[in-house]
């Protein structure tokens, strides 16, 4: 049995090992951010050797305790955690840091570095995926027989200064300890520094009253370095039966560093000089870039041993539930594959209305679709009644009825969104959510790094255009589809009717490399005599059409309806105007051009695209656009609709003028 002496020396070489592997990395880049990094070292160190359970040889285990780095800029300490822990990431790959291509970016990237569980880096978005990858263990431990043999495990989180003052935080916080997410474990670096000045410049509040006032325990570690200290803490933390933990870590930023306690070594390397004195204060007297054999062997002994073991015993406790929960078994497996469009085929489809708007036939899809799906998990901000997220005889989550796969997530749409990427990185839930499509906005840093993370997340917007009416401008939107559509791989399906929004429901969830944005209207939109849910999934085809027409209509949701009723009063008039739905903008741009030709008809100068919002985008499909490009106004429905042009006589007739022009 080793000494206590002993230990004690191993746990000094091991923190120094990554300490000196973090100014390595920064100094050969010459970028990075070593500060807290060099700090934080002995938190990360003591995580890993005494408590976190993943095996590196099955890096995707999904019964392994979830680590996310809220503070991304720190990455430079996980590579080098990762690398002596023992996954698959080489020095040469840390010698690659931050430049292209390697497995080492700037920031932490899922998929592209073995043990890294999310992408991160704006700050606080880590904590909110934090809060949603413990609703899922939480949830789903609890949605099946004995469920917690199948899911049992811990969500580590660690942030910084900077996450905790980002807005999202709090209401990440905040949802953490309403929902009693006793496994979700918080630890905060308080190294008293931001990177421009001390913490002090734009930070009074009491962090831990904070956390106490939102139900979470608190507990501190007056010296950072105190690996027993801080393990001792996560070890309280951990046997935690109702409440999250914030453990509050007080650190000197740069640590070892001629600057230590300074800002300026948040985010600029250390350099030779500086790098070679820290590295004197911790007695590392090596080359750069490398780690003595007895660091390998001390994660080895303990991280990786005990990973392992629990991996193993993971694989009999699972093969012997199969047997005796075989249906609930299969269920689960099912449920952490990516692809579940062979579940979606067997979706049934709903009876048809003649009128109805299409947040309504949203709902009644949504319903119909946790038969055959019963892990969906989600809900919205507070608006379900408006949104039609409330789906009859799904259980509400709550801290009493953790089955329950209906959350109400509050007036919190950023947290909202960051926690179902979470949701989705944990896997074994296929998650949702829902608001007014003018809140996106809130939401649009979060749905961003859904896109970049290829997460299969659903958002659900509705009341989207002037129709909101007597709301105004505040709540009308204009500028927030375009901004949707900016964003690279997420999917934008604006439907017209019913059969094109259960031809969205099957494109989002059918999805597996990134999420979707359904757009739904408040006001009733009728049933279309020729919409078609197989062609819809194109993306884009004709609804209506002549054999000579003079011009072609273009629109997605409400306008379509629109459209073919001025084609109508154009035709009146002599000019055939062909009408297409363009549902999904990128996923008719998948098409190749000639069937894209097809369905365009005419050239780009007999082409009018028309949508009630703003026009921005729309010049790549048509020459001429109608739409609005400025905010709304408070009033009736119809009378605000009218009075920015959109009755079907204003919009034949802009389009008798664009044709007369040409």
């Amino acid at each position: 049995m080793e000494s206590v002496r002993a230990i004690k020396e191993k746990e000094k070489l091991s923190v120094a090992a990554l300490r000196s592997l973090v100014i390595d990395q920064t100094n050969k880049a010459k970028s990075g951010h070593p500060g807290m990094a060099l700090d934080i070292a002995p938190a990360l160190y003591a995580l890993y050797r005494d408590h976190l359970v993943a095996d590196p040889t099955h890096p995707d285990w999904i019964n392994r305790d979830r680590f996310v780095l809220s503070s991304g800029h720190v990455s430079a300490l996980l590579y080098a955690m990762l690398h002596i822990a023992g996954y698959d990431l080489s020095m040469d790959d840390l010698k690659s840091f931050r430049q292209l291509n390697s497995k080492t970016p700037g920031h932490p990237e899922v998929d592209v570095t073995p043990g890294v569980d999310s992408s991160s880096g704006p700050l606080g978005q880590g904590i909110g995926q934090a809060v949603g990858m413990a609703l899922s263990e939480k949830a789903i431990a609890a949605s099946y027989k004995e469920g917690s043999k199948i899911m049992d495990h811990y969500t580590y989180c660690l942030c910084g200064d900077g996450c905790l003052e980002e807005g999202i935080s709090q209401e990440a916080i905040s949802l953490a300890g309403h929902f009693k997410l006793n496994k979700l474990i918080l630890i905060y670096d308080e190294n008293g520094s931001t990177l421009d000045g001390p913490t002090l410049d734009s930070l009074s509040e009491n962090v831990k009253f904070r956390f106490l006032s939102s139900e979470w325990n608190v507990l501190e570690v007056k010296d950072g370095n105190s690996i027993e200290a801080i393990s001792s803490c996560i070890g309280k933390a951990k046997k935690s039966k109702v409440y999250p933990t914030l453990i509050i870590v007080h650190t000197k930023i740069g640590y070892g560093s001629k600057n230590e306690g300074d800002h300026k070594t948040h985010g600029e390397p250390l350099g030779e000089e500086d790098g070679a004195y820290a590295k004197a204060k911790y007695h590392y007297d090596y080359p750069p870039f490398f780690v003595p054999n007895e660091v390998y062997e001390d994660l080895k002994s303990t991280f990786r041993k005990r990973g392992e073991e629990a991996y193993k015993a993971y694989c009999e406790q699972i093969n012997a539930y199969k047997i005796y929960h075989k249906e609930d078994f299969d269920l689960f497996n099912v449920s952490f594959s990516k692809d579940i469009s062979s579940l979606v085929k067997k979706v049934e489809a709903i009876k048809t209305k003649d009128i109805e708007a299409t947040r309504a036939a949203s709902g009644r899809v949504l319903t119909n679709f946790y038969k055959t799906i019963p892990f969906l998990f989600g809900g919205s901000a507070d608006v379900a009644g408006s949104t039609k997220t409330n789906v009859k005889d799904i259980k509400m989550f709550t801290n009493i009825t953790p089955e329950g796969h209906d959350v109400h997530w509050g007036i919190r749409e950023f947290a909202m969104a960051s926690a179902c990427n979470g949701v989705a990185l944990h896997g074994g839930l296929r998650p949702y959510c829902s608001c007014f499509l003018v809140f996106a906005d809130y939401m649009k840093n979060a749905i961003r790094m859904a896109a970049l993370q290829n997460l299969p997340v659903v958002y659900l917007f509705t009341h989207d255009s002037l129709a909101v009416g007597e709301d105004g401008p505040t709540h009308q939107p204009i500028e927030q589809l375009a901004m949707l559509r900016s964003i690279p791989n997420l999917l934008v399906i604006r439907p017209c009717d019913q059969k094109e929004v259960e031809a969205a429901y099957i494109s989002a969830f059918s999805r597996t490399d990134g999420p979707t944005a359904i757009i739904l209207s408040r006001q009733n939109l009728p049933l279309l005599e020729n919409s078609s849910e197989e062609k819809a999934i194109k993306g884009g085809y004709k609804i209506k059409s002549f054999v000579n027409p003079d011009c072609v209509l273009l629109s997605s949701g409400s306008e379509v309806a629109l459209s073919l009723e001025a084609s109508s009063l154009l035709e009146a008039k002599g000019i055939h105007a062909d009408v297409v739905s363009l549902p999904c903008l990128e996923e008719f741009d998948l098409l190749d051009e000639k069937e894209k030709e097809n369905i365009l008809t005419l050239p780009y100068e007999k082409r009018i695209s028309i949508e009630m919002a703003s026009t921005f985008g729309w010049g790549k499909y048509a020459k001429f656009n109608i739409g609005i490009d400025t905010f709304g106004s408070s009033g009736k429905p119809n009378e605000v609709i009218e009075k920015y042009g959109f009755s079907k006589e204003q919009i034949a007739e802009k389009i008798a003028l664009f044709l007369l022009r040409k």
